[in-house]
């Protein structure tokens, strides 16, 4: 009968090795020590054993009780520990991992890049901490101009600062790589300006052709095939002459509202017309500060913001969402 004690005693520890939910615990005192326990029934063979035999054979019982009664008491309280500490219940159904996506931004960006490129442009890209020379005065931006005022920079010391447009690539391009020249930079922009339409950080697109022969016609015809491929050949198109310090003649681009489709709505405030970039051509004074004759050379450039064309795409109405980091609406474009 010692013998089918320390069996008994083997066989629960091994089993007790394999309880890894505090549920396990109560079944295995049952099977144990319950009324109809393993060690109940070891325990009526008793009336067996002769009377020199009992007193040690019940020491051994009730030893082997308080070892199985402090084992399973002890194995209790370690799987709560572990559950309260956030420990794995391997036996919970499983969690599907979300699946992530392209923000919109990033999306959007991606669609324009590879409409320029099939007209023939090329990417460019730019610091976005500039100096004072070439987000504004070498694009004919002197320091007193009334445009910086529009501008709503962030300074550092010394004249260096957050660029406040993509335009700065297009000199720095110009400088290094001399012409033809056929350019778009995409990146980030930095104002003093905050609301629902506008944000401190956002991200805009300067295109820049320049070579011989460019002509207005040449600006139109990129803008018109830009457009169309973007909203569709339905949408109309119209040039509103406007200033820009680096282009001349310049020119706001104006597409029939999306919303309404040209109806007037509270979008584009019952006009019909929603702004969409500024363009023109490349004023001559820009040339001198990149070493190029504007005598030989023609070109135009246009810049255009990226959430506005997201907004006005998909439907969106305020600029702040595409920020705030909210699954429920980044996920609506994965």
């Amino acid at each position: 009968m010692e013998k089918q004690l320390e069996a008994l005693k083997q066989s629960f520890c091994e089993e007790l090795g394999q309880a890894h939910r505090a549920e396990d615990i109560e079944p295995m005192r049952v099977k144990y020590l319950g009324r109809k326990g393993a060690l109940t029934s070891i325990l009526r063979q008793m009336g067996t054993l002769g009377p020199e035999e009992r007193p040690r054979f019940g020491a051994l019982s009730n030893k082997l009780k308080n070892f199985i009664e402090q084992a399973l008491a002890d194995r209790l309280d370690e799987l709560k520990r572990v559950s309260t500490a956030g420990g794995v219940d391997v036996t919970l159904p499983g969690r599907t991992p979300r699946r992530g996506g392209i923000h919109i931004i990033n999306s959007v960006i991606s669609e324009l890049e590879d409409i320029f490129m099939s007209l023939g442009f090329t990417i460019a890209s730019g610091p976005e901490v500039e100096d004072d020379y070439h987000n504004f005065e070498a694009l004919n931006i002197p320091e007193h101009h009334p445009a910086r005022d529009m501008q709503d920079t962030f300074y550092f010391d010394k004249g260096i600062l957050l660029r406040t447009h993509t335009s700065p690539v297009q000199i720095r391009v110009m400088e290094k790589t001399g012409l033809p020249v056929r350019i778009i930079a995409p990146g980030k922009v930095y104002r003093c300006d905050s609301d629902v339409s506008h944000t401190p950080m956002f991200h805009q697109i300067e295109g820049l052709w320049v070579e011989e022969g460019i002509t207005l016609a040449h600006l139109k015809g990129v803008l018109y095939e830009f457009i169309h491929r973007l909203f569709g050949t339905d949408v109309p198109l119209r040039f509103r002459p406007s200033f820009f310090p680096f282009t001349e003649p310049s020119a706001e681009v104006d597409i029939g509202c999306i919303m309404c489709k040209g109806k007037g709505c509270r979008v584009c405030g019952n006009s019909g017309w929603l702004e969409i970039l500024g363009s023109g051509m490349v004023d001559p004074n820009v040339y001198k500060y990149v070493d190029i004759d504007p005598e030989s050379v023609t070109g135009f450039a246009f810049g255009l913001g990226i959430e506005r064309i997201a907004m006005l795409k998909y439907g969106i109405d305020d600029i702040r969402l595409f920020y705030e980091n909210d699954l429920r609406f980044l996920s609506q474009f994965a």
